[in-house]
């Protein structure tokens, strides 16, 4: 059986914000780390009042790991000449888990919709290029519950494979959540499954 791919790339911090001009127009792009599309809310407009003058707050973001949600707004430009590429960008940089912006103030001269298309390609391109980039490890979870007795045979795997544990509750019956690889998962709850008194379910 093919193991689980169980690691993605994001940022942990928000970047810092690059400024890209064309043509006397200025676009203020950065990354933003988000958990949930209440942050993208929050982030859009405190970006509304620290650039008051902006005509755009452009956008798109993405989430989760194996199953993927996106957006992208175009925030009154031409249809599909913000958000998109915005996205496009996160997409080339293997990135989830994000927001980026891009905020516009026009100079007055209209770069037309190929023009905004390369702008706002570029401005997110250059800051995904400053974000601090990490890889992260997709864990999944495991309960264990057994009887006191058999406690040291489990401590000792959970050692020998140098899982973490979570949560535990230790009295006459015991329980123990612990965290594995995604990729690692399977084999480790059939480890603990064929271990006779143990009782193991996969958490979602």
């Amino acid at each position: 059986m093919d193991k689980k791919e169980d690691v993605y790339k994001t940022v942990n911090k928000p970047s810092p914000e690059i400024l890209y001009k064309d043509r006397k127009s200025k676009f203020y792009a950065a990354v933003h780390p988000i958990a949930s599309e209440d942050d993208v809310k929050l982030i859009v407009e405190e970006l509304r009042k620290k650039h008051h003058t902006a005509n755009h707050v452009c956008y798109a973001w993405q989430l989760g790991t194996e199953k993927k949600t996106y957006r992208a707004n175009d925030d009154g430009e031409p249809n599909n000449s913000a958000g998109m590429p915005i996205y496009g960008q996160i997409q080339s940089f293997g990135v989830t888990n994000v927001l980026v912006t891009v905020t516009r103030i026009f100079g007055g001269t209209k770069l037309g919709v190929g023009g905004l298309i390369q702008a706002y390609k570029t401005a997110a391109q250059m800051a995904l290029e400053s974000a601090k980039i990490v890889t992260k490890t997709i864990k999944a979870q495991l309960r264990l519950q057994f009887e006191y007795p058999i406690m040291d045979l489990v401590m000792r795997t959970i050692k020998q494979k140098d899982l973490d544990i979570v949560s535990q509750k230790m009295e006459l019956d015991c329980e123990l959540v612990i965290s594995v690889r995604l990729s690692e998962s399977e084999e480790i709850f059939q480890l603990f499954d064929e271990m006779h008194g143990v009782d193991v379910i996969m958490m979602d």
